[in-house]
């Protein structure tokens, strides 16, 4: 594997960086100006739907920037609710639809190669989105760094258990075992982990991103360790959820430092109520809409050049940011997905009123 360069600036810059470079499809001849010629259709193809975002931001954000480029375009979409035979079904009937460009992110990273395959024998372009293909070599890949989402939140809740003076050791529940990002998030856990010298005292790969799975299995530890974990490094916000409920359901109304990733509105308010500690702002407009551009660029016969490389495919890494309470109001609210409105329900808006938060 070619390990991507890790870039440094702040991830306001990253993203300008990351748009400049693809300034040129959305201009010139890479769009048809709205005209409505071509008619090209563009399949999208999300993997589950445990994680909130597939429906609520990245489809729609996907759809409406293609349709900016090209307004006679469409998109085939479809969701595999977590199943690699249903997705593979799905991507095979978005290729006998006469598809230009085949966007996926794959529940299954090794199974998607054979989609890879599927669509390169009909000369369909793949761009994986999100997720890698590791197997196979698609033409493009668009996501988050991974791999620094995974080092951004456990290193965030290391050095808060020093800053705290807490003492005890760690929970690691990481993403599904198919999913190869899930991979890259648990290495960059590790690299937080491993070097703080923080025991870690058990970790799980939560099959699908469950979150009652990562919910059952955190019950079990808690009664194993009892008194002794410190925190949570959870991959994600929903195997953060699962995490939270199991301390709720263990009586333990004081929750332990929890991980999340995503910024889903149910962390927002669980990072509101002091449950969970913090979450990953990912500029998911910015990332669905610059793949819709390379998607549209690929359908229409051209060949965009990636940032870097990983897995051996030319890929636009972005660098998202670590949200805690200091920060959500900037980061989620005025900068972000959300709206006070949707956080601060009459179940929240005391520790909203606590947190500032108006």
């Amino acid at each position: 594997m070619t390990k991507p360069r890790i870039l440094k600036p702040t991830a306001a810059v990253t993203v300008l960086l990351a748009l400049a470079s693809l300034a040129g499809c959305s201009s010139g001849s890479d769009s048809d100006g709205g005209s409505g010629s071509g008619g090209v259709k563009i399949a999208f193809l999300m993997p589950d739907i445990a994680s909130t975002r597939y429906e609520l931001f990245d489809k729609p954000l996907f759809e409406a920037r293609l349709k900016a480029l090209c307004s006679g375009c469409s998109v085939v979409y479809a969701n595999a609710k977590a199943d690699p035979a249903t997705q593979q079904e799905q991507a095979s009937s978005a290729l006998a639809q006469g598809v230009k460009a085949l966007v996926i992110d794959p529940v299954d990273s090794e199974a998607a190669a054979s989609i890879v395959s599927s669509a390169r024998s009909q000369r369909v372009p793949v761009i994986a989105y999100d997720r890698p293909i590791p197997k196979a070599k698609a033409d493009y890949y668009v996501s988050f760094d991974n791999e620094q989402i995974g080092a951004l939140i456990a290193k965030s809740l290391v050095d808060h258990l020093k800053r705290t003076k807490a003492k005890g050791g760690l929970l690691e529940v990481n993403g599904s075992p198919t999913d190869a990002a899930a991979g890259l998030i648990k290495k960059g856990i590790h690299s937080a982990i491993d070097s703080s010298g923080r025991e870690l005292l058990a970790e799980y790969d939560t099959p699908g991103w469950d979150p009652t799975k990562a919910q059952n299995w955190v019950s079990g530890k808690i009664t194993q360790f009892k008194g002794r974990i410190a925190g949570v490094a959870a991959a994600n916000d929903g195997t953060a959820g699962g995490a939270v409920a199991a301390f709720k359901a263990a009586g333990m109304n004081r929750v332990p430092p929890v991980t999340g990733n995503d910024s889903e509105l149910a962390a927002a308010q669980r990072i509101v109520a002091g449950d969970q500690y913090n979450t990953i702002s990912k500029p998911i407009k910015t990332v669905a809409e610059a793949t819709a551009e390379i998607a549209y660029r690929f359908a229409r016969g051209k060949h965009p050049a990636g940032r870097t490389t990983l897995f051996d495919t030319p890929s636009q890494l972005f660098v998202p940011t670590v949200v805690t309470i200091d920060n959500l109001a900037d980061a989620l609210i005025k900068n972000g997905p959300l709206k006070v409105s949707q956080i601060c329900t009459s179940a929240y808006a005391a520790a909203c009123a606590k947190a500032g938060i108006k």
